[in-house]
């Protein structure tokens, strides 16, 4: 799988191209550029070297042909080498640098300024269902999730376990982004709970025993390592009292189910729902990074608990969809689109759930969700669905 065409298109420009590790940054770049200057700084011989000498940089350009790429991936392990970047962008403007790495966020946070704006933003989500085809699986991508270097394994769950620990100990220990990692794997594990939910951080943070301003921080990196997002309330034109509080996911249903702890209490359904939810919120994050019409996520809930699970706004997108993981359509399943439609009539409705048949009721649209995925591409501009 780790061959197959990705959504993805490289600009023109210099470019950051930021992701998750495993979601196929280095193998996509390889294989687009395949002439391109390549410094690798997960090398520890590489690493050492530009982490003493960032500056080695301008010989190896001055090498280089004039119109040529210059990969450097894994950025954020030498910061210092992006002021050397900076130089030559100016001095070698027809030299297209690609710089990757686990956050942008991660970067600004150590102070280093992203090349006043000279290289634009891009990532890389886990793969879709579009461009995987017809081998793609919904029960496999709801068990194990879509992250190539999983997806490509011939253990998948046995190298889900490894993700997670190669997290934890090159990305969180090594780095020194917590004190205690016995209390951040115990909140890994607590925050999987709020999985498609608005979080109760006081709640998160008595089960993993920290306090509140901790599990604060503990999001904050799962953020920066692009490991996890949060989608926030629909508030615009508000005509209802809503809930403050962003939902949480993490990026990949796989990590999700891999972290989730199931025991004889834990309802299957419950937890299938809530990958279910996960998988649909990340192939909406791709659609949206990858077709780069401008529009944003959020989900809407009322205090009365009225809730659409997602809203895709922009300038030219409006959608309200909710995910149910059921084989049958219910009325009382569109009680919250139909709520959402009376306050913004502008919106197109969608349930997606887990039957076979396209369904027309009424104003809403309700269809498979693997079909529905299937039909995410980028061949429709603003149009979600075709």
């Amino acid at each position: 799988m780790a061959t197959i065409p990705r959504f993805f298109q490289a600009p023109k420009q210099s470019f950051f191209l930021f992701g998750p590790r495993g979601t196929g940054k280095s193998t996509w770049l390889k294989k687009k550029f395949p002439a391109a200057v390549y410094i690798d700084l997960l090398d520890p011989e590489t690493f050492r070297s530009y982490l003493a000498h960032p500056e080695k940089l301008k010989d190896v350009v001055a090498a280089a042909d004039r119109r040529s790429v210059v990969i450097v991936d894994e950025i954020q392990k030498t910061p210092d080498i992006l002021d050397v970047v900076h130089m030559l962008m100016m001095t070698h403007p027809d030299v297209q640098f690609v710089l990757t790495g686990s956050s942008a966020r991660k970067l600004r946070r150590s102070g280093v300024d992203l090349l006043a704006g000279r290289a634009i933003e891009k990532t890389m989500h886990p793969f879709m269902a579009a461009e995987i085809g017809s081998s793609f699986s919904l029960a496999t991508a709801l068990d194990t999730g879509l992250v190539p270097l999983v997806a490509d394994s011939r253990n998948p769950q046995a190298t889900l376990k490894s993700y997670i620990s190669l997290y934890l100990r090159e990305e969180v220990q090594m780095e020194g982004l917590v004190r205690n990692i016995g209390a951040f794997s115990r909140f890994l594990e607590a925050i999987s709970f709020s999985h498609g939910a608005s979080i109760n951080v006081t709640e998160v943070g008595r089960e993993c025993q920290v306090k509140r301003k901790t599990v604060e921080s503990y999001i904050s990196i799962l953020e920066d390592l692009l490991l996890a997002f949060m989608i926030p309330v629909f508030s615009r034109r508000a005509k209802r009292h809503l809930t403050s509080h962003p939902k949480f996911y993490y990026f990949d249903a796989g990590v999700f189910r891999s972290l989730r702890p199931a025991g004889p209490i834990d309802s299957p359904q419950e937890i299938d729902g809530a990958a279910l939810e996960g998988l649909i919120a990340q192939h909406l994050r791709a659609w949206i990074a990858y077709s780069d019409n401008g529009c944003s996520i959020y989900f809407w809930r009322t205090k009365s608990g009225v809730e659409v699970d997602f809203i895709l706004y922009g300038k030219n997108t409006f959608y309200a969809i909710e995910v149910k993981n059921s084989n049958r359509v219910h009325k009382k399943m569109l009680k919250g689109l139909r709520s959402f439609k009376e306050d913004y009539p502008e919106a197109q409705l969608l349930l997606l759930y887990r039957g076979k048949e396209k369904l027309q009721i009424n104003d809403v649209l309700c269809l498979p969700c693997e079909d529905f995925l299937h039909e995410i591409t980028l061949t429709s501009g603003a149009h979600l669905y075709p």
